[in-house]
């Protein structure tokens, strides 16, 4: 990483250290330990005796604590955009490596739904000939090769879909340049090969209607949130990944090895990939489409396990990224309470008063920055109808529900920080031949002691 880009996460994570310090101290230190008693002493007086007050003080931290996220997406974006779209300089381009869909396997994984992945073999382009299908029970697929995971195969770490993959790289290796990780719902419209030459090839998603409608809207508006990817690669360490369609390098793949006891097995091996062997990571924009969650409990319960995932590895992180990763988590949690203030200060704004805003220091300030933070919201919304292209009242739903769509999309995320999720649970994806989805649940045993600590230390 660049010393300019060092300098902007230590500035936001400097920002939001001392944002929280400050709060503690206004919270728990009693008036007399501050060098300025008076004031605020005269300050913590009139908190404590205006329940209006109360609630403009929790308002301004619920604003500050979303616009510390919201600023480094727009810093991602914007960086984005000047790195793709800037007059090409001397020097600057580098040789592309297209790698033909003879050097790519493809490895399909799920559990036992044979109908799902039938048809996501069997809508495959023909470029793609080397499939395997990564099972835990013994289903027959036409035009691929299943591999059944044994119930004796062990890890060290890896459990469940970790320990899958695990095994499929050990008793069935191959000889291919990379792998090319499916989920069971991945449809891939057309596959010419791997247009870059980077150890992890990440492809985007795109998730189609499977359910309820709302679903399906948040899943338009988390893609518009989600062109931060693009800026991925500019990092040291990219905050995430999507497993469902993503290119690794075999020879990596052999040195890494997926055997970590996670529940977000991807993210955590991009990182660790990334950190550990300097391996370099592209995002690329060729799209695959996936399942969007078939209901609001599924769509809640998926958030949670991937809040609860990447938090408790977090550790691995380098210490600016945590910090940033951490705010990034609680932003994306307060963001259920949006509405609140976002409706608060619309009417406010307009004339009607239903929090006495004017008590608080810089009223303006926080009407103007809330709103920013509004407008930042459509912008998501528009980005992923942009590129979804819908049809018009989707288009109507998206923009008339956003706010109500962003505290749905964001409800996992706080039950994920208040109660870690304790089960692993996949969402049982919708066949044709299958009328109605359900969530299948796995027993999961406590996570790993590592784990717990990682909370505690959250």
């Amino acid at each position: 990483m660049t010393r300019r880009r060092q300098l902007v996460f230590a500035a936001v994570g400097a920002l939001a250290v001392l944002f929280v310090a400050v709060d503690l101290a206004l919270l728990v230190l009693p008036p007399e330990l501050w060098l300025l008693d008076g004031v605020i002493g005269a300050f913590w007086e009139t908190l404590r005796e205006s329940p209006a007050l109360v609630m403009t003080f929790v308002l301004w931290q619920l604003v500050l604590l979303y616009t510390i996220p919201v600023s480094f997406w727009s810093y991602l974006f914007v960086f984005y955009l000047w790195k793709h779209y800037r007059p090409t300089r001397r020097g600057d381009d580098e040789v592309s490596v297209e790698w033909t869909p003879d050097a790519v396997q493809v490895r399909v994984l799920t559990i036992d739904n044979e109908s799902v992945v039938q048809e996501t073999v069997d809508s495959l382009p023909d470029t793609l000939s080397d499939v395997v299908v990564v099972a835990e029970a013994d289903i027959h697929v036409d035009g691929a090769e299943v591999v059944v995971v044994p119930e004796s195969f062990t890890c060290e770490f890896a459990q469940f879909k970790g320990r899958a993959i695990e095994y499929a790289r050990i008793h069935h290796p191959t000889d291919k340049e990379y792998v090319l990780y499916l989920d069971e719902d991945t449809r891939v419209p057309s596959f010419d090969g791997i247009p870059s030459n980077a150890d992890i090839v990440q492809f985007r998603e795109r998730p189609v209607r499977t359910g309820g409608i709302l679903p399906y809207l948040a899943e338009i508006h988390r893609i518009g949130f989600n062109i931060e990817q693009r800026a991925f690669p500019y990092l040291r360490v990219p905050f995430y990944a999507w497993g469902g369609g993503i290119a690794i390098r075999r020879s990596l793949e052999d040195r890494i090895t997926w055997d970590t006891d996670t529940i977000v097995e991807d993210s955590v091996f991009a990182w660790r990939a990334v950190l550990d062997e300097d391996a370099t990571f592209e995002v690329v924009d060729t799209f695959f489409e996936n399942q969007a969650p078939p209901s609001i409990r599924a769509m809640v319960g998926q958030r949670r396990r991937w809040l609860t995932g990447t938090r408790s590895k977090s550790r691995l992180l380098p210490w600016d990224y945590r910090i940033l990763y951490h705010f990034r988590d609680i932003g994306w949690a307060v963001s259920v309470f949006g509405p609140v203030f976002w409706v608060t200060s619309a009417l406010t704004y307009v004339g009607v008063e239903t929090i006495p805003l004017t008590v608080l220091v810089l009223p303006e300030v926080y009407v103007a920055l809330s709103l920013v933070l509004l407008a930042h919201v459509y912008l998501w919304s528009l980005l992923g109808l942009l590129y979804y292209r819908e049809r018009p009242h989707i288009w109507l739903g998206l923009l008339a529900l956003t706010p109500f769509v962003v505290l749905l999309h964001s409800a996992g995320a706080l039950y994920g920080i208040l109660s870690p999720a304790r089960q692993f649970a996949v969402t049982e994806k919708v066949s044709n031949t299958v009328e109605d989805a359900a969530e299948t649940v796995l027993e999961l045993t406590p996570l790993a002691d590592d784990d717990a600590t990682d909370r505690r230390d959250d």
